[in-house]
């Protein structure tokens, strides 16, 4: 048997074919809007996946202050940061950064569900979230999806 022809073809970057994707958010689940467009962005939706190559796709949300919270997340999940400062713990809940700015909060889902590296601040930067239905990415010719056939 001829193992040479069994060789594992992993990713490269000048290899790897990128398209974009448009999702809309409108009553979504964070949490799996989140989940599902973490797994575009790493590329673990495709037949050539690999581990160490940014081989996803780029995404564009629309819609974020449409999203869906369960239980009562919406009163009770607080967003936590630090200034630097002594005593300078900062809470921010839900419904807040919801009226001061909805792409935050599907960033940060998203964001915590990448890897905590280099590639996962790469992954980041190929989703681009906006407010409302509509988006300047025309020219790239977006292909709608839907979420729930995403596994």
């Amino acid at each position: 048997m001829n193992t040479t022809s069994y060789k594992t073809i992993s990713a490269k970057k000048e290899t790897v074919t990128k398209e974009w994707v448009l999702v809309d958010a409108e009553n979504e689940i964070l949490g799996r809007l989140a989940s599902k467009v973490a797994k575009i962005l790493r590329g673990k939706n495709k037949v050539n996946f690999t581990p160490h190559v940014d081989c996803g796709d780029n995404v564009i949300i629309i819609n974020a202050e449409k999203i869906q919270l369960t239980g009562n997340k919406w009163d009770q999940k607080e967003y936590v940061r630090h200034t630097g400062y002594p005593g300078g713990q900062r809470f921010t809940s839900v419904k807040q950064l919801l009226d001061k700015n909805p792409t935050e909060i599907i960033r940060k889902a998203v964001k915590g569900m990448l890897p905590k590296n280099r590639l996962g601040s790469a992954l980041l930067r190929n989703v681009l979230i906006y407010t409302g239905g509509e988006h300047p990415h025309q020219a790239q010719q977006p292909k709608k999806i839907n979420l729930n056939t995403i596994k």
